[in-house]
C-alpha cells in the first residue's frame, strides 16, 4: 500500500514541467517567509521575557533566551492590582459575551426571516449605525445620565451588538436552516421560540461558537471603556491595570537621575512591557482551541459578500 502511494507521488511528480516545480518551491519559500514573518515576533516576545535585561537591551537575544530568569514575571505579580484586574476581566469577558450573544443571535435570526415586519428598514438603520456615531461626547453624557460611570456594568452593557455580527449571524441562518424544516415544525405544532430554542440553536453551534471568540476576544482586550467610564481602581480591568503600570515603569526610567540608575530602569521597564504581554495573551490562546473545531465551519458559512 505504502509503495503504491509512493509510485503515484513519482507519477504525479514526472507529470509537473519545469515550470510547475519552480512554481512550487517558489510558492513554498514565499510561504515559508511569511510564515517566520508572523510567528518569529512572538517567538521573540516569549524568549524576550526570560531572558537577562541586559542581554535584550544590548540586542543579543535573537533566536533562544540567555541568563534565563523570571524577574519580569515576578516584578508584574508583585503588583496587587494584576490580581484584581485578572478578575475584573475574567467577569467582564463572560458576562459581556453572554450578554452579546443574547442579543445578536436573536437579531440575526429575525433579520433572516421573510415575514419580519419592516425587515429593509430595520436593516438599513442598522447599517447606518456602522458609518455614523454620534461622537465621544454625546456618549459619554449618555452613559453618564444613564448612571454608568464609574459602573462595571459599563464593561458589560455598553456595546451590547456588533451590527457586522449581526450580519454575519443572519447570513448562516439564511443559507443554513432550510424553511421546510421550519414549517414541518410548525405542523407539529411548534411557536416561533419553541422553533427558535429547540431546533434552530441546536444547529448554530458553529456561529455562536465564532460569535463567542469574536465577543471574547473583544471584551478581554478592550481597556478604552475602562479608560473613559473607570476611576475606581477596583473596577479596572487586567489591559488598563497593565497600562498603568507600563506607564509607570517608562516614567521612571526617563525621570532624573543618574545614569546608570536611567538604564537599570529602562531595562526593567522593557522586562515588564514584554512580561505584560504574554500574561495578557495567554487566556485567549488557551480558549481558542476550545472553539476551533467550529471556527471553521461557522466561520466560512457565516460569511458573506
Amino acid at each position: 500500500m505504502v509503495e503504491a502511494v509512493k509510485m503515484r507521488k513519482r507519477r504525479h511528480w514526472r507529470k509537473d514541467t519545469l515550470g510547475d516545480r519552480i512554481y512550487y518551491i517558489f510558492t513554498w519559500f514565499i510561504l515559508i517567509l511569511l510564515a517566520a514573518i508572523v510567528i518569529y515576533p512572538l517567538y521573540f516576545i516569549v524568549i524576550a521575557s526570560i531572558s537577562n535585561p541586559d542581554a535584550i537591551f544590548n540586542g543579543e537575544v535573537y533566536f533562544y533566551p540567555l541568563k534565563i530568569t523570571f524577574d519580569g514575571y515576578k516584578r508584574l505579580f508583585d503588583e496587587p492590582l494584576i490580581w484584581s484586574g485578572y478578575l475584573n476581566t475574567i467577569i467582564y469577558t463572560v458576562f459581556g459575551t453572554a450578554f452579546n450573544l443574547l442579543l445578536t443571535i436573536p437579531a440575526g435570526w429575525a433579520l433572516s426571516r421573510k415575514n419580519l415586519p419592516f425587515r429593509r428598514v430595520i436593516t438599513w438603520f442598522m447599517v447606518i449605525t456602522m458609518f455614523f456615531g454620534g461622537g465621544l461626547i454625546p456618549y459619554y453624557l449618555l452613559v453618564a445620565k444613564l448612571n454608568l460611570v464609574d459602573n462595571p456594568l459599563s464593561m458589560i452593557i455598553l456595546g451590547g451588538v456588533s451590527v457586522w455580527n449581526v450580519f454575519v449571524v443572519k447570513s448562516y441562518f439564511t443559507e443554513n436552516i432550510p424553511s421546510e424544516l421550519l414549517e414541518a415544525a410548525q405542523i407539529d405544532g411548534c411557536g416561533e421560540f419553541r422553533s427558535f430554542w429547540h431546533i434552530v440553536l441546536p444547529l448554530a453551534k458553529p456561529i455562536i461558537a465564532v460569535m463567542v471568540l469574536f465577543y471574547a476576544v473583544g471584551h478581554w482586550n478592550s481597556y478604552f471603556d475602562a479608560l473613559i467610564f473607570l476611576s475606581d481602581e477596583k473596577y479596572f480591568p487586567l489591559q488598563l491595570v497593565l497600562r498603568d503600570i507600563l506607564i509607570t515603569a517608562e516614567v521612571t526610567s526617563q525621570s532624573g537621575g543618574s545614569a546608570e540608575t536611567i538604564i537599570e530602569q529602562a531595562k526593567i521597564a522593557n522586562q515588564i512591557k514584554y512580561s505584560s504581554i504574554i500574561v495578557s495573551s495567554i487566556p485567549i490562546l488557551v480558549f481558542y482551541p476550545l472553539v476551533q473545531k467550529f471556527f471553521k465551519a461557522g466561520f466560512l458559512v457565516g460569511s458573506f459578500k
